[in-house]
C-alpha cells in the first residue's frame, strides 16, 4: 500500500493543542506532527486557552489524543470512539496507530457517521509516515510502549474533526 494511494488532507492546517493536554502529550502530539510533510501544517501552538477563539478556517483545536501505537485491531478504533465523547463540535482528536487495518476502521467510521447523527466526524489528515529515522519521537518515546511498537515502522494518523451537520 503507497502512502500516497491513502493520503487525504484538506489544507496545511494552523494547529493549537488545548492547555487540556498534558505537557508531555502536547511534546509528543507535536514530535508526531512534525512526521508530517510541511503541506499539512503550517504551526503548531500549544496552551491555548479553552475560552480563546480560532479565526481561521484551516485551524484546527486539538482536544485530544489517542495513542494507539502498538495496538491490534479494534483497539485503535475503539479507543478513539471513547475519546471522541470529550471532543466538542468544532473541536478535533488527534489519533495515531500502528496497526494496518485501523486505517480502514477509522475511515469507515467516519464516513458512516455522517448518515446516522447530527453530530459528523470530519476525517481532514489521514496518512502514513515512516518513524524509522525518527529520532525525536524515539526520544521522547513513553516507557509504558512495548519493544514491538518501538520498533514500528509505519505510524498512521488521523485528524478527526467533530462537526455539526445542521
Amino acid at each position: 500500500m503507497s502512502a500516497a494511494s491513502k493520503t487525504t488532507v484538506s489544507a496545511p492546517y494552523f494547529i493549537t493543542l488545548s492547555s487540556s493536554l498534558s505537557a508531555n502529550e502536547q511534546q509528543v502530539i507535536a514530535d508526531l506532527l512534525a512526521l508530517l510533510p510541511a503541506s499539512y501544517i503550517s504551526e503548531i501552538r500549544s496552551h491555548l486557552d479553552n475560552k480563546t477563539r480560532i479565526e481561521a478556517d484551516s485551524a484546527l483545536l486539538i482536544k485530544g489524543y489517542v495513542d494507539g501505537r502498538g495496538l491490534a485491531c479494534p483497539m485503535p478504533l475503539l479507543k478513539t470512539k471513547v475519546a471522541l465523547r470529550d471532543v466538542a463540535i468544532g473541536e478535533s482528536l488527534y489519533v495515531v496507530a500502528t496497526d494496518p487495518n485501523s486505517q480502514a476502521d477509522i475511515t469507515a467510521f467516519c464516513r458512516q457517521s455522517q448518515t446516522a447523527n447530527a453530530e459528523t466526524l470530519q476525517l481532514l489528515v489521514n496518512t502514513v509516515t515512516d518513524s524509522r529515522n525518527d529520532e525525536a519521537v524515539t526520544a521522547a518515546g513513553e516507557a509504558r510502549h512495548n519493544k514491538a511498537a518501538q520498533q514500528a515502522d509505519t505510524i498512521f494518523h488521523f485528524i478527526i474533526t467533530k462537526t455539526d451537520s445542521n
